[in-house]
């Protein structure tokens, strides 16, 4: 039996969290990596990996399906999840801002309206500040929703802007940055104490400071 299960996020950070652990000693054969597989092992036999999309991530980890996961601080944010963060791993930077037409929003209602993948943190962000928000959640292609009239503004992750500056959008403020974290289940990281240890120590030797989480 491996000694630590571990939730991935799929997608981008899925390769650069599988290059980290490669310099940190943990091997995955090429095989399994390049399979379509969503459970491997590593070479060694004391990691399992289940890739998973990003927003699942937290709910293995926080119901101890998992041990530890790789996702980034905007799903963290977004889900609230009770798990520990100990460790920033600096991978897949990003920033989740706020974006309208031209950079600028331009509200004729009561309410702004706000179309976003992450109600939680766009509701924290505009409450703190008193502005009356109608949130519009969508999965997918928020960027065309100020441009078809359906919100005045919205709330992504944005990485190098290039998608909101092909579609007519601008940052108006940067609400957070974000980045990959490790993430460890509560009671894993005391029945676990030395296998989670010694995964944390190799990842902090390969980032090269001991990088603490939020």
């Amino acid at each position: 039996m491996p000694e630590l299960t571990i939730a991935v996020a799929k997608g981008r950070m899925q390769d650069e969290a599988l290059a980290l652990l490669e310099r940190a000693g943990v091997h995955i054969c090429a095989e399994a990596r390049n399979s379509r597989r969503l459970s491997v092992a590593d070479e060694s036999g004391s990691y399992r990996f289940i890739f998973v999309k990003p927003s699942d991530v937290p709910v293995y980890v926080e119901h101890g399906t998992a041990d530890c996961g790789i996702v980034g601080r905007d799903v963290l944010l977004e889900s609230n999840a009770d798990v520990l963060q100990p460790l920033d791993l600096r991978i897949s930077p990003c920033r989740i801002a706020v974006a309208a037409c031209a950079g600028v929003i331009k509200s004729e209602l009561g309410a702004l309206r706000v179309a976003t993948k992450y109600p939680r943190v766009a509701s924290a962000h505009f409450g703190a500040r008193g502005i009356p928000v109608e949130i519009i959640e969508l999965a997918g292609s928020v960027e065309l929703a100020p441009v078809l009239g359906l919100a005045d503004a919205i709330v992504d992750v944005v990485e190098t802007g290039r998608t909101l500056a092909e579609n007519g959008l601008g940052i108006v403020e940067v609400i957070t940055n974000s980045t990959g974290r490790l993430v460890v289940n509560r009671a894993s990281y005391q029945l676990k104490a030395e296998a989670v240890a010694q995964l944390i120590g190799a990842l902090r030797l390969v980032l090269g400071e001991e990088a603490v989480g939020d």
